[in-house]
Protein backbone atom coordinates (compact mmCIF):
# COMPACT_ATOMS: atom_id res chain seq x y z
CA UNK A 1 0.00 0.00 0.00
CA UNK A 2 2.07 2.85 -1.36
CA UNK A 3 -0.39 4.76 -3.56
CA UNK A 4 -3.85 5.08 -2.05
CA UNK A 5 -6.92 6.79 -3.44
CA UNK A 6 -9.67 7.45 -0.88
CA UNK A 7 -12.91 8.33 -2.59
CA UNK A 8 -16.47 8.94 -1.50
CA UNK A 9 -19.10 11.64 -1.52
CA UNK A 10 -19.27 14.81 0.59
CA UNK A 11 -19.13 14.20 4.36
CA UNK A 12 -18.27 10.52 4.06
CA UNK A 13 -15.16 11.02 6.23
CA UNK A 14 -12.46 10.96 3.56
CA UNK A 15 -10.24 13.63 5.13
CA UNK A 16 -10.42 12.07 8.59
CA UNK A 17 -9.54 8.66 7.17
CA UNK A 18 -6.72 10.10 5.05
CA UNK A 19 -5.15 11.86 8.05
CA UNK A 20 -5.41 8.74 10.21
CA UNK A 21 -4.07 6.44 7.49
CA UNK A 22 -1.24 8.87 6.71
CA UNK A 23 -0.15 8.89 10.36
CA UNK A 24 -0.41 5.11 10.60
CA UNK A 25 1.49 4.11 7.46
CA UNK A 26 3.70 7.23 7.27
CA UNK A 27 2.71 8.29 3.76
CA UNK A 28 1.82 11.92 2.90
CA UNK A 29 -1.78 12.70 2.02
CA UNK A 30 -3.20 15.27 -0.35
CA UNK A 31 -6.67 16.75 -0.51
CA UNK A 32 -7.87 16.73 -4.12
CA UNK A 33 -10.12 19.75 -3.51
CA UNK A 34 -6.94 21.75 -2.81
CA UNK A 35 -5.43 20.53 -6.06
CA UNK A 36 -8.56 21.49 -8.01
CA UNK A 37 -9.08 24.79 -6.19
CA UNK A 38 -5.61 26.26 -5.79
CA UNK A 39 -5.04 28.86 -3.07
CA UNK A 40 -2.77 31.75 -4.02
CA UNK A 41 -1.97 35.08 -2.36
CA UNK A 42 -4.63 36.74 -4.53
CA UNK A 43 -7.34 34.17 -3.79
CA UNK A 44 -8.58 30.77 -4.81
CA UNK A 45 -8.90 29.70 -8.42
CA UNK A 46 -9.92 26.50 -10.17
CA UNK A 47 -7.14 24.75 -12.04
CA UNK A 48 -7.86 23.31 -15.46
CA UNK A 49 -8.01 19.52 -15.80
CA UNK A 50 -4.52 19.56 -17.38
CA UNK A 51 -3.12 21.64 -14.52
CA UNK A 52 -4.65 19.23 -11.99
CA UNK A 53 -3.04 16.25 -13.73
CA UNK A 54 0.31 18.07 -13.81
CA UNK A 55 0.18 18.63 -10.02
CA UNK A 56 -0.81 14.97 -9.45
CA UNK A 57 2.02 13.72 -11.69
CA UNK A 58 4.56 15.89 -9.85
CA UNK A 59 3.40 14.45 -6.52
CA UNK A 60 3.53 10.95 -8.00
CA UNK A 61 7.22 11.44 -8.91
CA UNK A 62 7.99 11.58 -5.17
CA UNK A 63 6.75 8.02 -4.65
CA UNK A 64 4.13 7.02 -2.08
CA UNK A 65 0.97 9.10 -1.60
CA UNK A 66 -2.59 9.16 -0.36
CA UNK A 67 -5.09 11.25 -2.33
CA UNK A 68 -8.58 11.85 -1.01
CA UNK A 69 -11.55 13.39 -2.75
CA UNK A 70 -14.84 12.97 -4.51
CA UNK A 71 -15.02 11.38 -7.95
CA UNK A 72 -14.18 13.90 -10.71
CA UNK A 73 -13.50 13.18 -14.36
CA UNK A 74 -10.45 15.46 -14.25
CA UNK A 75 -8.45 13.11 -12.01
CA UNK A 76 -9.84 9.66 -12.72
CA UNK A 77 -6.31 8.67 -13.76
CA UNK A 78 -5.80 8.11 -10.01
CA UNK A 79 -7.94 4.96 -10.21
CA UNK A 80 -5.28 3.49 -12.51
CA UNK A 81 -2.32 4.95 -10.62
CA UNK A 82 -3.41 3.78 -7.16
CA UNK A 83 -2.43 0.38 -5.86
CA UNK A 84 -5.29 0.64 -3.33
CA UNK A 85 -8.65 2.36 -3.73
CA UNK A 86 -10.70 2.92 -0.60
CA UNK A 87 -14.34 3.70 -1.25
CA UNK A 88 -15.72 5.27 1.89
CA UNK A 89 -19.40 4.41 1.55
CA UNK A 90 -20.77 6.03 4.70
CA UNK A 91 -24.54 5.63 5.23
CA UNK A 92 -26.63 8.42 3.73
CA UNK A 93 -28.22 9.41 7.07
CA UNK A 94 -24.79 9.94 8.60
CA UNK A 95 -23.61 12.09 5.68
CA UNK A 96 -26.74 14.25 5.88
CA UNK A 97 -26.10 14.93 9.57
CA UNK A 98 -22.38 15.57 8.99
CA UNK A 99 -23.08 18.15 6.28
CA UNK A 100 -25.27 20.17 8.64
CA UNK A 101 -22.89 19.71 11.59
CA UNK A 102 -19.92 20.80 9.46
CA UNK A 103 -21.84 23.87 8.25
CA UNK A 104 -22.66 24.89 11.83
CA UNK A 105 -19.10 24.31 13.10
CA UNK A 106 -17.63 26.30 10.21
CA UNK A 107 -19.98 29.22 10.80
CA UNK A 108 -19.18 29.18 14.53
CA UNK A 109 -15.45 29.20 13.76
CA UNK A 110 -14.91 25.77 15.34
CA UNK A 111 -13.87 24.11 12.06
CA UNK A 112 -11.91 25.80 9.30
CA UNK A 113 -12.63 25.42 5.61
CA UNK A 114 -11.25 26.64 2.30
CA UNK A 115 -14.58 27.89 0.97
CA UNK A 116 -17.33 30.24 2.08
CA UNK A 117 -19.65 28.19 4.34
CA UNK A 118 -22.87 29.89 3.32
CA UNK A 119 -26.37 28.62 2.55
CA UNK A 120 -25.48 28.29 -1.13
CA UNK A 121 -22.62 25.91 -0.26
CA UNK A 122 -24.84 23.97 2.17
CA UNK A 123 -27.44 23.49 -0.56
CA UNK A 124 -24.70 22.45 -3.00
CA UNK A 125 -23.44 19.77 -0.63
CA UNK A 126 -26.93 18.31 -0.31
CA UNK A 127 -27.36 18.50 -4.09
CA UNK A 128 -24.04 16.69 -4.67
CA UNK A 129 -25.19 14.02 -2.23
CA UNK A 130 -28.51 13.57 -4.07
CA UNK A 131 -26.71 13.51 -7.42
CA UNK A 132 -24.25 10.89 -6.19
CA UNK A 133 -27.05 8.64 -4.95
CA UNK A 134 -28.99 9.13 -8.19
CA UNK A 135 -25.88 8.23 -10.25
CA UNK A 136 -24.48 5.63 -7.85
CA UNK A 137 -24.81 2.86 -10.45
CA UNK A 138 -22.44 4.68 -12.81
CA UNK A 139 -19.87 5.16 -10.04
CA UNK A 140 -20.20 1.55 -8.89
CA UNK A 141 -19.70 0.28 -12.45
CA UNK A 142 -16.51 2.37 -12.81
CA UNK A 143 -15.32 1.10 -9.44
CA UNK A 144 -15.98 -2.49 -10.56
CA UNK A 145 -13.22 -2.09 -13.16
CA UNK A 146 -10.70 -1.92 -10.28
CA UNK A 147 -12.33 -4.47 -7.97
CA UNK A 148 -9.02 -6.23 -7.22
CA UNK A 149 -7.67 -3.15 -5.49
CA UNK A 150 -10.86 -1.75 -3.91
CA UNK A 151 -11.54 -1.73 -0.19
CA UNK A 152 -15.07 -0.66 0.72
CA UNK A 153 -15.57 0.89 4.15
CA UNK A 154 -18.72 2.24 5.76
CA UNK A 155 -16.88 3.87 8.67
CA UNK A 156 -13.82 6.14 8.53
CA UNK A 157 -12.68 4.83 11.93
CA UNK A 158 -12.22 1.31 10.55
CA UNK A 159 -8.53 0.67 9.96
CA UNK A 160 -8.90 -3.11 10.33
CA UNK A 161 -8.22 -3.48 6.61
CA UNK A 162 -4.57 -2.69 7.38
CA UNK A 163 -4.12 -6.01 9.16
CA UNK A 164 -6.58 -7.98 7.03
CA UNK A 165 -5.51 -6.66 3.67
CA UNK A 166 -3.65 -8.24 0.82
CA UNK A 167 -2.92 -4.67 -0.30
CA UNK A 168 -0.06 -4.24 2.19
Amino acid sequence: MKKVLITGIVASGKTTLAKRLSETIKIPWYELDSIVHHQTETGRYKRTADEQIEVIMNIDKNGAWIFEGTDRKSYRCLFEMADTIIFLDTPLWKRIIRILTRFLKQNLGIEKCNYKPDIKMLKSMYKWTRDFEKNREDFESRLQLYKDKVIRLSDNNDLNFLTNSHHL
